[in-house]
């Protein structure tokens, strides 16, 4: 190999710029809890009006954002339905199939397999309660990744790359959702210690929740197992067994996972 070769071959592959910033620009909207406009989005990612007006027009034909009636942007379900292609070529449904069934079966409870989309998460599969007082969230739904079990599990593996974005987006959905982002990276450390993360009410009043990640054999969390539980289902030893069980069932995953 002469010298050249060695050169060629440790230069690092050429990104196209124009590319990296529609993906930028992409990767925001889809992470943000509403529409964002030029100015906003040119502020936050260093880059010029112009330029972000340009590709944000590019998307829109492209049917990966639409723009509102006040003349700001969104990302359109394009993008989540791309991610969702992505996650069923894993075939993770199929393979957390039995860990889902074996939790609904032992707990009677909602069981969900969730994925994470920027700041939030998005249900892929459910399994419903069988309890007559019960949680209710839909297949493609979403909620934030802070404040529910599923995403707590999942940004456990993430906190560390995450957290600046996080900190301008923690709202309060109750009295119990943790805003300040020290606080959120205590229980970020919590929940990597023990394999599972503890939603107490965070998003929506008296529903606890539980999460526990799916991860790669890199350590990188994909996806999470959860369990949704209306408070007054719960009765003494309910909260250690649940987690205890979903715990042991993300670690069957990943362990399938690892060998798909």
């Amino acid at each position: 190999m002469t010298e050249q070769d060695k050169t060629e071959e440790v230069k690092a592959p050429k990104v196209d710029s124009t590319l990296s910033k529609g993906l930028l620009i992409l990767e925001a909207l889809s992470a943000a809890n509403g529409a964002k406009g030029v100015s906003e989005l040119s502020r936050e990612l260093g880059l010029t009006k112009s330029n972000v007006f340009r590709l944000l027009q590019t998307l829109c034909v492209l049917g990966y954002v639409s723009p509102t009636e006040d003349k700001r942007y969104k990302a359109t379900l394009k993008t989540w339905q791309v991610g969702r292609a992505v996650v069923e070529n894993f075939n993770l449904r199929e393979l957390a199939q039995p860990e889902m069934q074996m939790l609904s079966v032992e707990t009677g409870e909602a069981i969900y397999l969730a994925v994470p989309d920027g700041l939030n998460v998005v249900y892929i599969d459910k399994i419903e309660s069988t309890q007559p007082i019960r949680s209710w969230n839909p297949v493609a739904g979403h909620a934030p990744i802070y404040c529910v079990g599923t995403g707590k599990a999942i940004l456990a593996f993430q906190f560390d790359r995450m957290k600046r974005r996080l900190a301008d987006n923690l709202q309060a959905h109750t009295d119990l959702t943790i805003t300040s982002l020290e606080q959120l990276q205590a229980e970020m450390e919590r929940t990597r210690a023990r394999g599972f993360a503890v939603d107490t009410g965070e998003f929506r009043d008296r529903i606890r929740s539980y999460g526990a990640a799916i991860c790669l054999p890199n350590g990188e969390a994909i996806a999470a197992l959860g369990i949704s539980v209306p408070d007054v289902n719960l009765k003494d030893g309910d909260e250690d067994r649940y987690c205890a069980l979903l715990k042991s069932a993300a670690e069957m995953v990943s362990r399938r996972l690892a060998h798909s």
